[in-house]
């Protein structure tokens, strides 16, 4: 999430009760978690495995609940307790404002745009020129739609990340990282009957221009659809993914989180993504390998057997 304004990093060490230490003169211009940071931005780190990756990441301040050396150019902001750090952060400068009707005052819908009723549109969302919104659609608070998008009905735009702070010495051993980043979906897009997209935990979930979900898609946290990819009906896609353009999923399909899928691949129905995947080929199977090979091991499975009788007839 980027500030409206910086804010002196300063202030920010003040607002939240840390000690600063490194450059004290800089201004930070938005906060966001280890996945997504940027030059300018705040990130968190409460636990040693993951202090180094903080550290030498693209963030220029991290709130950090230990000192250690500071790299140069960075700020630590040295907290007891990072995560609540971090709640506090968000909770300030993304706060939650109660809905008071179906369509936000806040809400901008362009000329042309049909909204059926039923459909819920929140807190600062924006809607482009020409876009059909079926009944009973939800879009919360600051997406962004873009123009001559369909979205059919039963759909979620913009749910909280399914993203939770882990510790297993405390009596709540999942605590909800609250959910601060936007939906942005792409010009031309569409969106099938009683999908769920999750908002970005600190940055941004998109669907690319010309991409089309079928229904019960469920994209994850953070996700980034590229342009003219093809999603079929009941797809899962864990959080932080990219899909290039022109990517194809068909139905079923399973992705992990945090990999990247080339461009033009296609995954063939049920299969499982574990990993990064090459682009320009297809691929089938849980864990996927390209469909040619599997086709040919399917084959010598079929023919077991037949090579098992052969042998035992021999003896």
């Amino acid at each position: 999430m980027q500030f409206t304004t910086p804010v002196s990093i300063q202030w920010l060490a003040s607002f939240i009760g840390a000690e600063l230490v490194g450059e004290t003169s800089g201004m930070v211009t938005g906060i966001n978690e280890i996945h997504k940071v940027e030059p300018g931005d705040v990130v968190f780190v409460d636990h040693p495995k993951y202090y180094d990756k903080c550290l030498h990441s693209a963030a220029t301040y991290i709130i950090i609940n230990k000192k250690t050396d500071v790299p140069r150019g960075k700020a630590l902001l040295v907290h007891a307790q990072p995560f609540e750090a971090y709640q506090q952060i968000v909770r300030h400068f993304r706060p939650f404002v109660k809905a008071t009707g179906l369509i936000s005052e806040t809400a901008r819908i362009r000329e042309g745009s049909y909204i059926a009723p039923g459909v819920f549109i929140g807190n600062h969302v924006e809607v482009g020129i020409n876009c059909f919104i079926h009944p009973n659609v939800t879009i919360l608070d600051h997406c962004i739609i873009g123009d001559n998008v369909i979205i059919q009905s039963g759909t979620v735009i913009g749910s909280d990340a399914f993203y939770y702070n882990s510790k297993k010495d405390r009596a709540v051993w999942y605590k909800k990282m609250e959910s601060c980043g936007r939906v942005i979906i792409g010009n031309d897009a569409e969106i099938g009957a009683s999908c769920t997209i999750d908002r970005g935990v600190s940055h941004d979930t998109v669907i690319g221009e010309g991409s089309k979900l079928d229904n019960q898609v469920h994209i994850g946290h953070d996700t980034v659809i590229g342009r003219n990819c093809l999603i079929a009906a009941q797809v899962g896609i864990a959080g932080a993914v990219t899909l290039k353009d022109g990517v194809i999923l068909w139905g079923q399909v399973g992705v992990s989180k945090t990999l990247t899928i080339g461009e033009n691949a296609v995954i063939m129905a049920q299969s499982g993504v574990p990993g990064d995947v090459e682009g320009g080929k297809a691929y089938w199977g849980s864990p996927i390998t390209p469909a040619k090979e599997k086709m040919r091991e399917l084959v010598w499975v079929k023919r077991l057997p037949e090579l098992w009788d052969r042998v035992m007839n021999k003896k």
